[in-house]
C-alpha cells in the first residue's frame, strides 16, 4: 500500500512568487519523504480562523505563515513555543494530532547569516524598517544573539509601531529607538541596517531602494552590513545601492533557507539538505 502523502502550506496574501515550495518539496524529493508543500493564498483576515479548522478537519501537517499573518494568526492556534510566545508572532505552524502549534523559526533563521559578524556588531547600533512580526524577529535576534547597544526601528507609524512593540511583551533588554521612516539620518551611524519590508518584493510597484532609505547611497557606507529580507528578486534595489557603497550586503534568501532549514526539521524531524536546496534555489533564481 502507498503510504499517504501529507501536506504542507504556506498562508499568506498574493504569494504565488514563494520558493517555498521549491525549497520543502526539493528537500522531501532528495530524502525521499511522503511530503507535498503548496500555497494557500488567503485573501482576507477573517477567513483565517475558518481556513485553520479546516486544516484540522483535513489532516494538514503543517504551514509557514507569512505577510501579513504571521501575528494575526496567533489568537487561532491552541499553543506557542517559547520563542513565538517572546514575540507574539508565528511563521510555522505543526499540527499535532489535531492541535496547532505556533513557532517562530525566523529568529533563529534571520540571526545565521549575521553570526560570522557578531564581534562587530556588539555594542554598535543597528536599524531595522519596518513594523511587522519580521521586525519583531529582528528584534528580538538581535537582542537574543548579538548585544547591540541599541536598535533603531524606522516604520510609516510610530504609535502603531509602540503598540506593536507593547503588545508583542518586548522588555527593553536591548533599548528600541522608534523613528519615523521619513526621517532615516541616523542610519548612517548604524553597524547594521536591516529591510524588514515588503519594499522591493519582484512585482512590486514601491520596489525602490528610496521606499526604504529616502536618501539613498548617501546614507550607507562600506563599514556596514545591508541586510534585505526580500529574497525575490535575490539583488534588490536596497542590496544593489548598499553594493555600490561598499558595505556588506545579505540576500534574504539566506534567511529564507535558514528559517526553512528549521521548520523542515519541526514537520519531518529530519535534517534539511541545505546544500542541494540552496543550489537547486539558486538554479531557479537564475534562470528565471
Amino acid at each position: 500500500m502507498t503510504k499517504a502523502t501529507k501536506i504542507l502550506g504556506l498562508i499568506g496574501r498574493a504569494v504565488d512568487y514563494s520558493y517555498s515550495p521549491l525549497i520543502h518539496n526539493t528537500a522531501c524529493r532528495i530524502l525521499g519523504l511522503s511530503y507535498h508543500y503548496t500555497i494557500f493564498n488567503i485573501a482576507q483576515p477573517d477567513l483565517l480562523r475558518d481556513a485553520l479548522h479546516g486544516a484540522k478537519a483535513l489532516g494538514i501537517a503543517g504551514f509557514n505563515v507569512t505577510i501579513p499573518y504571521k501575528k494575526t494568526v496567533v489568537p487561532f492556534l491552541d499553543d506557542l513555543s517559547e520563542e513565538a510566545t517572546s514575540i507574539k508572532a508565528v511563521n510555522t505552524i505543526v499540527n499535532e494530532k489535531g492541535k496547532l502549534i505556533g513557532y517562530n523559526t525566523d529568529i533563529d533563521g534571520f540571526a545565521a547569516p549575521l553570526l560570522p559578524y557578531r564581534e562587530s556588531i556588539s555594542n554598535e547600533t543597528v536599524s531595522i524598517f519596518g513594523g511587522g512580526g519580521a521586525a519583531l524577529a529582528a528584534i528580538e535576534a538581535f537582542t537574543r544573539f548579538f548585544a547591540p547597544k541599541g536598535i533603531l526601528l524606522f516604520v510609516r507609524d510610530p504609535q502603531k509601531a509602540s503598540s506593536m512593540l507593547e503588545e508583542s511583551g518586548y522588555d527593553n533588554r536591548n533599548a528600541v529607538t522608534i523613528c519615523h521612516s521619513d526621517d532615516p539620518a541616523k542610519i548612517s551611524e548604524c553597524r547594521v541596517i536591516v529591510n524588514a519590508t515588503p519594499v522591493g518584493t519582484k512585482g512590486r510597484d514601491n520596489g525602490t531602494v528610496n521606499s526604504i532609505v529616502p536618501l539613498g547611497r548617501k546614507l550607507i557606507h562600506s563599514g556596514q552590513i545591508v541586510y534585505d529580507m526580500v529574497y525575490n528578486p535575490l539583488d534588490t534595489p536596497l542590496l544593489l545601492e548598499a553594493k555600490q557603497a561598499g558595505a556588506t550586503t545579505i540576500s534574504g534568501i539566506e534567511m529564507l533557507i535558514g528559517q526553512a532549514k528549521h521548520s523542515f526539521t519541526l514537520w519531518t524531524g529530519m535534517q534539511m539538505p541545505v546544500s542541494a536546496v540552496r543550489e537547486a534555489l539558486l538554479q531557479e533564481i537564475q534562470y528565471q
